[in-house]
């Protein structure tokens, strides 16, 4: 029989899911806001602390004066969940960037036909990457409330890890439209 040119719909699903997934796990990653701390006591009114997993800022909201690299004076880089996300998040990147290079192999490079069976191996491995920083995301927001702050601040979600979670849910997603490739893999046999 002639070859199909169509390139199957779950691969698609899964070549344009992930590759977004990549970019906003990586914003979370990289971004410095995790965590804000605001109406810290003893501090005007309009300062807002940020807390990433690598770096504090402080920012004068009024002013949108940003000051990065604060001191670490309460320990909070020190604490558990806070460490699994600067292990996990950096290694799901590398995994997804792996999983995205099987997954162009097998969804159609230089052959008529997609190779099922190495875009299903990719769409396992870009489900493993998700799940890489969906648990430090999880993990940190169960935390949030426990990690250290000034005693009287107010604590809220920052952008960083809404973006972390959503990036890992789309590579999540991105990873099992992949693994549908299996199916095809079985209907060939």
């Amino acid at each position: 029989h002639l070859p199909s040119m169509r390139t199957p719909t779950e691969m698609i699903v899964g070549l344009v899911l992930c590759p977004c997934g990549l970019l906003l796990t990586l914003t979370g990653t990289l971004a410095p806001s995790w965590r804000q701390v605001s109406l810290v006591p003893d501090q005007p009114m309009d300062v807002v602390w940020e807390q990433g997993i690598w770096d504090i800022c402080r920012e004068r909201q009024s002013t949108h004066d940003r000051l990065c690299g604060q001191a670490d004076e309460l320990g909070y880089f020190e604490k558990v969940p806070v460490r699994v996300a600067q292990g996990l998040m950096p290694s799901s990147l590398v995994v997804t960037l792996v999983g995205l290079v099987v997954a162009a192999l097998g969804v159609r490079c230089w052959q008529p036909e997609p190779r099922h069976l190495v875009a299903g191996v990719a769409g396992l491995v870009l489900l493993l990457s998700g799940l890489m920083s969906l648990v430090p995301s999880s993990w940190y927001t169960q935390e949030l409330w426990a990690l250290p702050a000034p005693p009287g601040s107010t604590l809220s979600v920052g952008y960083s890890l809404v973006l972390s979670y959503l990036g890992s849910c789309l590579e999540i997603l991105g990873g099992l439209a992949l693994t549908l490739s299996f199916h095809h893999c079985c209907k060939e046999h």
